[in-house]
């Protein structure tokens, strides 16, 4: 496994990290054994980098807990992180984040499911935040009380990034970014390498798209994915992220397998991003963390984007 440093904090992370919103139910059903053997793996290839939120799991929480189960005894030597502001939203009943002690109470939550004393990297998980003045204020109070290391954001918006870090506050932004989705390149990459900020990029399979295996008659089920079939216009950007897929598999060398080019494009960015795939199961906790061995080559990348235009 490749290590970086982790922007200006300098910490040493595993290029590729495990996301456990995929561990919680929301992308459809697995039992603790399988939760608990699906982070194991990850830890065991190598993975130092663990990403959730208070908010993901059916029940909500879910994820944070099953992660805490599984990090007991390891938990010192792995960086954590997590998001605060969505809880509740899935119901419509999103918890306040109107004072700095509701987001303090939060966190103290997420501590209790995480069955640890501190969280090192957490993040407001509001990505379109127009003030972000009591986040900043609340995680400040979490540093000096030493409940939190780091903080940052969750935002696919430049504007959005900016305000947060207007006084050099932000650490870390997670950001949807993958062969399919290539926005992050034009501004907000940019703009983290001039600021120092480290990356952490979701999605990079796109949801799990570019692990191949799909075709136009897939219907997915679970409670994330089965929102692409609700709308005519959902349903023809599901159609043509799928047609994008299997021209990137047409242009693949001989050897070269979809699921580690799509994370390696990925961790190849100047911005040195922190790929987070999901995984709900052993086997693709071992493959995903396999593809943090190597980064492509300009020519690799190259061909892959020449396929796309």
């Amino acid at each position: 496994m490749l290590t970086r440093p982790f922007g200006k904090l300098g910490w040493s992370v595993s290029a590729i990290g495990l996301g456990t919103w995929n561990i919680g139910n929301q992308w459809g059903d697995i039992d603790e054994a399988t939760a608990q053997a699906t982070v194991h793996a990850a830890l065991d290839r190598g993975v130092n980098l663990f990403d959730t939120a208070e908010s993901y799991g059916i029940p909500q929480g879910l994820s944070e807990q099953r992660l805490g189960r599984a990090l007991v005894g390891v938990r010192h030597e792995k960086v954590v992180v997590s998001k605060v502001g969505s809880w509740g939203r899935r119901e419509g009943h999103v918890v306040p984040k109107s004072s700095v002690d509701l987001i303090r109470l939060c966190v103290h939550a997420s501590l209790y499911r995480l069955r640890t004393d501190w969280i090192d990297v957490l993040l407001c998980h509001e990505g379109k935040l127009e003030d972000p003045g009591m986040y900043l204020e609340a995680f400040d109070r979490l540093k000096s009380d030493g409940l939190i290391r780091a903080c940052g954001i969750s935002t696919n918006n430049l504007d959005v990034l900016q305000r947060f870090n207007a006084h050099g506050q932000c650490d870390v932004l997670e950001i949807d970014y993958s062969l399919l989705n290539r926005k992050p390149e034009k501004e907000i990459l940019p703009y983290c390498e001039q600021n120092g900020i480290a990356v952490l990029a979701r999605g990079p399979l796109s949801k799990g798209l570019l692990s191949g295996g799909y075709s136009a008659q897939t219907v997915f089920t679970d409670t994330i994915r089965a929102k692409w079939h609700e709308s005519e216009k959902e349903q023809n950007k599901l159609q043509k992220r799928l047609k994008a897929v299997a021209t990137l598999e047409s242009v693949l060398a001989g050897g070269e397998d979809l699921i580690d080019v799509a994370l390696r494009f990925v961790m190849s960015h100047e911005a040195a991003p922190v790929a987070i795939p999901g995984a709900k199961s052993a086997a693709q906790a071992r493959k995903n963390a396999d593809a943090g061995r190597a980064v492509l080559s300009a020519e690799q990348c190259t061909r892959l984007l020449n396929s796309l235009e």
